[in-house]
């Protein structure tokens, strides 16, 4: 068996990321600027034709936009290629070339598992570490990007031999559990509350809409005064008409998104989100994504009323640190992030009860 070359511990699995699969904010992003480069390109055709300006400004611009679209599109997937990931006996390892990051496997408090709908089998391994809040608190997590199976990789970590279930993320994760793991309690989020990050999102897309509104009302009066006394030559006049409708078009479409993710993608993952408490683990699927939390991991549980139900704030130990992990429970804010945190449940009280008392070690190698 060969070892690793910083540690040198025996190396119990090795691999690179499947790779070809470009993530979804990377693909935003590079539409964006690719639009806003044709976007400055188009308006700079027309004012060098049409009135003879200088217009370097504006296809310096484009030109910097269509380099920032092209390493949006291809940087993360060139990167990516030279990455490798090993697993030993005591340690996580993310490495390319001479750069290395490493966990501790014994400090690991959970993993995100976020599975890619395009690839099935494949997705995103997170493994995170609680830390403590205050001012010490800061982010400590390792991504095994793009691997293949990654809750069978997660049952390595966890020192188990992966078993035939593993590796499928369109099973329930009932379905894919440890051996002799049984269901002690299971539920759903009741609601989902507004925040005042939801709402600030929701006020940033009805901006947008209304800039959207504003550049019509504002331009179509002066271009059909254009047209009419044919100010332009045709061909200018029609690249201009594209400019402004592919402006109108993007500043609608990224409204229609951010008020899509303000308004209805909580309510929507909230639905699709099931709560898992078994006598060794607690497991959150929402979506695509799922969270894998050992109960020898939780130090206290915290229960806090919301309206008429109640969110249920895990709080973690590990090695010199006792904290949340960024769960929100002293006050931090991770977004849309799939948190260690039971949310908007009415039964706090019996999964209290379940979470407090001792943890069950599932029966190995029994007769």
């Amino acid at each position: 068996m060969s070892r690793d070359s910083l540690f040198g511990e025996s190396i119990l699995w090795q691999g690179r990321p499947k790779g070809g699969f470009l993530p979804a904010r990377y693909r935003t992003i590079a539409a964006v600027l690719a639009i806003l480069s044709v976007v400055s390109v188009a308006f700079a055709v027309v004012a060098a034709t049409a009135i003879h300006a200088h217009v370097g400004g504006m296809l310096a611009f484009a030109a910097w936009c269509a380099t920032l679209a092209l390493a949006a599109w291809r940087g993360p997937l060139l990167w990516e290629a030279g990455v490798e990931y090993l697993i030993t006996d005591k340690h996580v390892i993310w490495r390319r070339g001479p750069i290395r990051r490493t966990i501790d496997r014994a400090a690991i408090s959970y993993a995100l598992i976020r599975w890619n709908p395009r690839a099935p089998g494949t997705g995103d391994l997170v493994l995170v570490r609680a830390v403590p809040t205050g001012a010490l608190r800061r982010t400590l997590s390792l991504t095994l990007s793009d691997v293949v199976g990654p809750d069978r990789l997660w049952a390595i970590v966890r020192g188990l031999t992966p078993g035939m279930p593993l590796g499928d993320g369109d099973r329930p994760l009932a379905q894919r559990l440890d051996e002799d793991e049984r269901v002690l309690w299971s539920g759903t989020p009741l609601a989902s509350p507004w925040t005042l990050r939801r709402a600030a999102t929701a006020s940033v897309a009805a901006f947008l809409l209304a800039a959207a509104i504003r550049v019509v009302t504002g331009a179509t009066p002066a271009i059909q005064r254009m047209v009419r006394t044919h100010a332009l030559p045709v061909a200018s006049s029609a690249v201009l008409i594209g400019a402004v409708a592919l402006t109108v078009l993007l500043m609608l479409a990224l409204a229609s998104g951010i008020a899509y993710v303000a308004c209805l993608r909580p309510g929507r993952l909230a639905r699709q989100t099931r709560y898992l408490v078994t006598g060794t683990r607690v497991l959150i699927r929402r979506g695509h994504e799922e969270l894998h939390l050992d109960r020898d991991r939780i130090a206290y549980v915290i229960a806090a009323p919301v309206k008429r139900l109640h969110d249920v704030f895990l709080v973690l130990d590990g090695p010199q640190a006792r904290a949340l992990a960024a769960s929100g429970a002293f006050g931090e804010h991770t977004g849309d992030r799939l948190r260690p945190v039971l949310a908007a449940i009415e039964d706090a009280e019996t999964v209290g009860t379940i979470l407090r008392a001792p943890h069950v070690e599932p029966l190995r190698d029994a007769a």
